[in-house]
């Protein structure tokens, strides 16, 4: 009898060990195949990565020359924050030099809280189950801005040495403060695609919250990412479509910013087909206001991160929604050294109109005064109505000058009032024997230097290095008091 009673006792044991594992088993979400990740962001090919060294030599020795010396000549970091970082006193032949400007791509991932940024980041890398992911969780979690980027091996960076290290392009956000610093992280990982881009994840927006309760100024900070994204992720879930106050602040710092934000509707595997609809107009409806274009922006509806979709959802849409957006990225990170280029032309141009608007005003000055005259008052009356003496208007009829690259007329109130006229030369005046002028250099790199320099990129051509070290990437430039 008592053998009888050991026997069932062992077999129902093996039972219930049995059923144990199958409800473990269960309760373990399957894993989705990765291969159209990888496919699409070419992280299976063995061919080395494309060598724009001779490139970049040549972008920073046209910045150096030809449109450094009228950016600060002019101090048009003063009129325009996002001035591009370039660290006086380092040679370009260094590689630890002019961060900004041979920087990785930067993706920007905004949004509010717990709707799965740091999971899309995780499942982009398949960090995932590895030491390395970011923590996630339906709490807000992530408390600091983290910069995901390349590295030898795992490691953490904090705020300050970021900061400090002039080899980085993060050097610039000492101006906001201390607090900051300490919310500030980088986080080195081995991955392939990190070779090519860098990620960048915020602190999830809190309607609730006040800009003082963070201890820094959150807007100011997003804003300076903003301005250095290549590409910027808005992600939402259907749980948190109400916008407030901080989301719209946002969106307003992201106009003129459209062709690069990509809004995702994550977690859409969570929705039966006649909710999802439902979430898709709600966040069309909360999001109309504030982004103001002509057509509507395109929303990504999928679940991004690593298991399985749930059961009797559309997986095609969501896969083929998944794989748009992994094109989009790898654009991006195609196009690198065509954006970089574009963006230092585009820099040019702006630094050329600013110091043609000072020399005007300062022409403008110049003529109004007398032996008599208050020179206080003559420019304040030149600088309340400056279409009163026609200013903007005289820009407008140089040649490669735009009524929309013109900047806000207000803006010339703030900066006069820091720099004074009289601390300014005459553009004609802002020539050596040597060097030539500094607007002839910076209109000669806006037509011609640059759209070479890009051209040489679309058909293959490597620049040549020697030649630019020893010609300044051009020709000599003329000299106006040389006589014929």
């Amino acid at each position: 009898m008592k053998g009888l009673n050991l026997l069932c006792c062992c077999v129902a044991s093996l039972l219930l060990l049995g059923t144990t594992e199958e409800v473990e088993d269960a309760s373990e979400p399957t894993k989705r195949d990765r291969s159209h990740l990888e496919n699409t962001l070419k992280l299976n090919e063995d061919k080395p990565a494309d060598d724009f060294s001779g490139v970049l030599q040549r972008l920073r020795k046209i910045y150096h020359s030809s449109i450094k010396p009228l950016e600060h000549s002019y101090r048009y970091n003063e009129l325009r924050q996002h001035e591009i970082t370039a660290y006086p006193g380092r040679t370009l032949g260094s590689s630890a030099t002019d961060g900004e400007i041979t920087s990785k791509p930067m993706v920007l991932f905004l949004g509010p809280w717990s709707v799965g940024k740091s999971s899309m980041i995780n499942y982009l890398l398949g960090l995932d189950d590895t030491p390395y992911q970011l923590y996630t969780g339906a709490e807000p979690t992530t408390s600091e801005f983290t910069v995901i980027m390349h590295g030898p091996k795992l490691k953490t960076i904090e705020g300050i040495v970021m900061a400090a290290d002039s080899a980085r392009s993060f050097s610039p956000l000492e101006k906001f403060g201390q607090n900051f610093l300490e919310k500030l992280i980088g986080i080195e990982v081995p991955h392939k695609l990190l070779e090519r881009v860098t990620f960048v994840d915020t602190p999830g927006i809190i309607e609730n919250r006040k800009q003082q309760e963070r201890g820094y100024p959150f807007n100011d900070v997003c804003q300076w990412f903003i301005d250095r994204a290549d590409l910027i992720f808005v992600v939402f879930d259907p749980t948190k479509l109400d916008v407030g106050l901080e989301l719209e602040m946002l969106f307003r710092q992201l106009k003129g910013r459209e062709s690069q934000i990509r809004i995702i509707l994550n977690k859409a595997d969570s929705l039966a087909t006649q909710e999802l609809m439902r979430v898709y107009g709600a966040l069309f409806w909360s999001l109309a206001p504030l982004i103001n274009v002509t057509e509507p922006p395109r929303v990504y509806v999928s679940s991004f991160w690593p298991h399985e979709y749930h059961p009797d959802t559309h997986k095609d849409l969501f896969l083929k929604e998944e794989i748009s957006l992994l094109e989009d990225l790898n654009q991006v990170i195609e196009n690198r050294m065509e954006n970089k280029i574009a963006f230092i032309r585009q820099h040019a141009i702006r630094v050329r109109i600013h110091a043609l608007l000072v020399d005007r005003y300062l022409q403008t000055y110049k003529d109004k005064m007398t032996f008599f005259s208050d020179g206080e008052l003559v420019f304040r009356d030149i600088v309340e109505d400056p279409d009163k003496f026609f200013i903007f208007k005289s820009i407008l009829a140089k040649t490669n000058v735009s009524k929309f690259d013109l900047p806000n007329r207000e803006a010339y109130k703030d900066f006069f009032g820091i720099n004074p006229i009289t601390s300014f030369k005459l553009l004609s005046q802002q020539c050596s024997y040597m060097g030539g002028c500094f607007l002839e250099k910076i209109e000669k790199a806006i037509t011609r230097e640059l759209p070479d320099l890009l051209g040489s990129i679309g058909l293959g051509k490597k620049p040549n290095v020697l030649s630019c070290d020893i010609t300044g990437c051009g020709e000599t430039p003329k000299n106006r008091y040389k006589k014929p």
